[in-house]
């Protein structure tokens, strides 16, 4: 029986926004459930989502303020914030400090600190996570509207007749939202196509597949607008009426054409054509783009590429058509809304403009407003290491892990004369923080934030915060008032600071700007608490209710003359590196977030991918001599990561993938930020991070290892090792230089010692392979294995015995072998981690009869819930109908 009521929240994790519904337990356990009465997501949650309540536990919070590494009370540590942040300002002025935060932030206290930074410190240089996800899809919107303007609407997906995925895999970014697409192409024949040099597994389930070559999207879509000219889709009134700029944007796509886009793109001609024809005999189409699009050096020319085309043919702002940016964290949206980049006011006024950085200044009653841009994240991070920036405030992130150049991030904080760090838990960046600040996480903060179609959703607390913890907002204001400005930051609520903000986006607005939500301004504290869903634009007089609205379809834009602008997007030549001649290409995986703070924390999450991985060609890989399950090492001119090699042919010829969320917390060499080229979009700022030059070689090692241990141990003695958590303990991957002399002992350190321990062990003649089991009682203490090569055991089956209540018996002994008998079915390796099916049970019911997707579901539940697993479960039962066919 639950002893709390349910809470309508909103998910932490991707910009879809889902809806949640969390109740505390009477164990002390949430349970979490999707909110079916939430638009964005009507009651479904990824296997991220449904996970939300098994990452609450308090194993490694920070629950004290901590200076220089000792516990403080709040009083001292924000007194030496607001100390040392002020002497720095009257030292060396207002640019010498900065402000980093998150994606993850709250709208609320997003919009504190771009008050404080920007209106009474009186510089700019706060920026955010935020410009690593969507800058470039900003600074598209800006050229392109004249403003950050998402047009549509997650319905548009449904009722398009063409949906265009270009650098999304949707199926484990944006995993709601796809089972939304799939939903409408089996109700409508929707079509999709998706665009991206892998094989992923959203492109599996598309209709067509384009691999075009690495950073060739410019190419691809000022093809299609030279296609479109020349077959006269124009569409003229529309342009004539609401844009300009068309003259010099044909002419850039006119020289390079149909020819020049399938020689960048080196797509065969044909596929060209059928992807083209296809976007012009659509009439309903949506773009939708993602980090494949922004996270580029050409990212804001992608953007302003594939807006072009639809502005061309005017398909856009109507139901079912446009472009559609799909963001990546949960509030990036929001930040933009307050000004949280450093190159933004708050309520998408413009920094550069004299006249509104007077309005927001007057508005705030600041002593002077921030008067030009300030540093982006890879500048920002740069200057700290020259020394230009000498307190840095980074809240709810960690670019020790997530910015390009990631060891030259570490060297930049580990000599910033002062760092302040507030977070949930520790990171490899808080280990250089002066100043330690405990901040409230999810479940215990309250505030606003904003998905990709601009819907405002509340975040509710449903927990205190434990120990000290604050929430952010509360934090900044209590800096702020010993800053001297206690009066701007007297705010008792976040409903007060979302009314605040609400006003300001009104202010002198009349329609001249795209976010206006003034019509929130007066909403009281029990309206804040009980308000639905909302889209914006919402001015004084409309409702709140939760009615979609869409932008363009009759022109109105936020240009000087109100025109929609096209903008030239010249095809750049590919780069090319004869020492570092592979492309680097990072990214997510279907369930884990960022740098794993919060993912890492329940085995369901860890149990499909365990460790971190490079996807490589099998050419690539046999060129290189790496073997498939062996290590590889990815060198680049900026650093090295050490990761295992998956050999597949979903991987392009030349190219690599390593996922981006290991960190030095998780895995020994695993933070591929460290080979991550620092190079960025000269107009957006945002770093290419799927576009590295890079080298591959094998990680020649004497031994590998995997270990099961019921306590994590302090330190691995290993040279390459990858934690994971279980139900009942840890799991390791292990590899070394060199054998180690008494292989027994090496597993008593690494196991530990519980009561009365009994081991049984087997190694072969030469030591080079080993396996031991320890019990402590009838429970397993832990389990190593060592071979010359890549172990082969059936980790799903070993794991699962750290959580066995007794194994005794014949049991220990097939523990010792790696595999079960054959009355205990090994479940292989995690396919559907909302259910916890393995890939033997999939294929075992298959081999029953279940010759569909739905019909495995059915029989194992797998598929069901999320949906993102649904490709590989397609795989396997085309894999077992081959081989019953041969």
């Amino acid at each position: 029986m639950a002893t709390g009521s349910p809470t309508r929240t909103t998910c932490p994790y991707c910009g879809v926004g889902c809806g949640v519904v969390a109740t505390p337990q009477e164990d002390g356990t949430v349970s979490i459930a999707g909110d079916r009465r939430h638009p964005a997501n009507f009651g479904r949650l990824c296997s991220k989502g449904s996970a939300l309540g098994e990452t609450l536990s308090l194993d490694d919070r920070l629950l004290h303020p901590e200076v220089n590494g000792r516990r403080a009370g709040w009083d001292d540590a924000l007194d030496l914030v607001a100390r040392r942040f002020s002497e720095t300002i009257a030292a060396h002025g207002p640019d010498s400090v900065a402000f980093y935060g998150s994606g993850q932030l709250l709208t609320e206290d997003y919009y504190v600190a771009n008050k404080l930074m920007k209106g009474f410190i009186g510089a700019a240089n706060i920026d955010t996570n935020s410009r690593l996800c969507m800058a470039s899809s900003v600074a598209g919107h800006i050229r392109a509207f004249g403003s950050d303007t998402v047009p549509g609407t997650y319905e548009d997906l449904e009722e398009a007749d063409l949906v265009v995925l270009v650098g999304s895999n949707m199926t484990w970014c944006h995993p709601v939202l796809f089972q939304r697409l799939l939903a409408a192409r089996e109700r409508r024949g929707t079509t999709i196509v998706v665009v991206d040099p892998r094989r992923t597994v959203t492109a599996e389930a598309a209709d067509l597949h384009l691999a075009i070559a690495p950073n060739s999207d410019v190419a691809l879509f000022a093809g299609l607008l030279d296609h479109l000219d020349r077959t006269g889709l124009r569409d003229r009134d529309y342009v004539e009426r609401h844009t300009s700029g068309l003259d010099e944007a044909l002419a850039a796509a006119r020289r390079r054409g149909f020819p020049g886009a399938m020689e960048a793109t080196r797509l065969p001609a044909e596929q060209l054509r059928a992807f083209y024809t296809l976007w012009s005999r659509s009439e309903r189409v949506v773009t939708a783009y993602s980090q494949g699009v922004n996270q580029s050096v050409a990212g804001t020319d992608k953007v302003n590429a594939i807006i072009n085309c639809h502005l061309f043919t005017g398909r856009i702002g109507r139901p079912g058509m446009g472009p559609f940016s799909l963001t990546g964290q949960p509030n990036a949206m929001g930040g933009r809304e307050v000004g949280g980049l450093a190159t933004m006011l708050a309520a998408h006024l413009d920094i550069n403009r004299p006249d509104h950085r007077e309005l927001v200044r007057s508005f705030w009653g600041s002593p002077g407003t921030a008067a030009r841009p300030g540093l982006k994240a890879v500048d920002l991070f740069r200057a700290i290491g020259q020394g230009r920036v000498k307190a840095v405030w980074i809240m709810g992130t960690n670019p020790a892990d997530s910015m390009p150049d990631a060891d030259a991030v570490e060297d930049a904080l580990r000599a910033c004369p002062f760092v302040v760090v507030s977070d949930v838990t520790r990171t490899d960046t808080t280990r250089h923080a002066d100043v330690l600040l405990p901040a409230a996480a999810w479940a215990e903060k309250s505030g606003t934030v904003t998905n990709s179609e601009r819907r405002i959703s509340r975040q509710r607390a449903f927990l205190k915060p434990p120990g000290e913890a604050r929430p952010d907002w509360r934090i900044v204001c209590d800096v702020a008032a010993r800053m001297g400005f206690s009066e701007a930051f007297d705010y008792r609520s976040p409903a007060e600071i979302f009314r605040e903000h609400a006003a300001l986006s009104g202010l002198a607005n009349d329609g001249t700007r795209d976010f206006d939500i003034s019509a929130c301004a007066g909403l009281s504290e029990s309206a804040y608490d009980a308000l639905a869903p909302v889209q914006w634009p919402r001015r004084p007089g409309e409702g709140l209710d939760g009615t979609a609205t869409r932008f363009f379809a009759e022109g109105g834009f936020y240009t000087p003359d109100r025109r929609g602008r096209f903008v030239p997007t010249p095809v750049a030549p590919p780069e090319v590196s004869e020492e570092f001649p592979v492309i680097l290409n990072t990214g997510r995986i279907r369930d884990q977030w960022h740098t794993m703070t919060r993912t890492a924390k329940t085995p369901r999450l860890t149990s499909h991918y365990a460790e971190s991985f490079c996807e490589i060609h099998p050419e690539d890989a046999e060129d290189a001599g790496i073997a498939p399950a062996t290590l590889v090492r990815i060198v680049s001119p900026q650093g090295t990561a050490v990761v295992r090699a998956l050999v597949t042919e979903r991987q392009q010829k030349g190219s690599v993938f390593v996922p981006m969320h290991w960190t030095d917390q998780h895995a020994a060499q695993g933070r591929i930020g460290a080979a991550v080229l620092p190079a960025a979009d000269p107009v957006s700022g945002q770093p290419g991070l799927k576009f590295s030059h890079a080298r591959i070689e094998p990680c020649e090692v004497a031994w590998y290892g995997f270990a099961v241990v019921r306590n994590r141990p302090e330190t691995v003695p290993a040279e390459y090792w990858a934690l994971a958590r279980t139900d009942g303990g840890w799991r390791i991957e292990l590899a070394g230089a060199a054998r180690a002399q008494d292989w027994a002992t090496y597993a008593a350190a690494l196991i530990g010692r519980g009561e009365d321990p009994e081991t049984l062990s087997y190694s072969d003649q030469d030591r080079a392979s080993f396996r031991l089991a320890t019990f402590s009682g009838d429970r397993l203490l832990g389990a190593l294995f060592i071979a010359p090569q890549p172990v082969a055991v059936s980790r799903t089956w070993v794991v699962g015995h750290l959580a066995a209540p007794a194994i005794r018996g014949a049991e220990r002994l097939r523990l010792l072998s790696g595999r079960p008998g054959a009355d205990q079915p090994d479940p292989g390796p995690i396919v559907c981690a909302c259910f916890s099916v393995g890939a033997n049970r999939i294929a075992a019911a298959v081999a029953d009869g279940a010759a569909s997707v739905d019909a495995v579901g059915e029989a194992v539940r797998a598929g069901t819930n999320c949906g993102s697993c649904r490709v590989e479960i397609r795989r396997l039962i085309d894999a077992a109908t081959l081989k019953t066919a041969v």
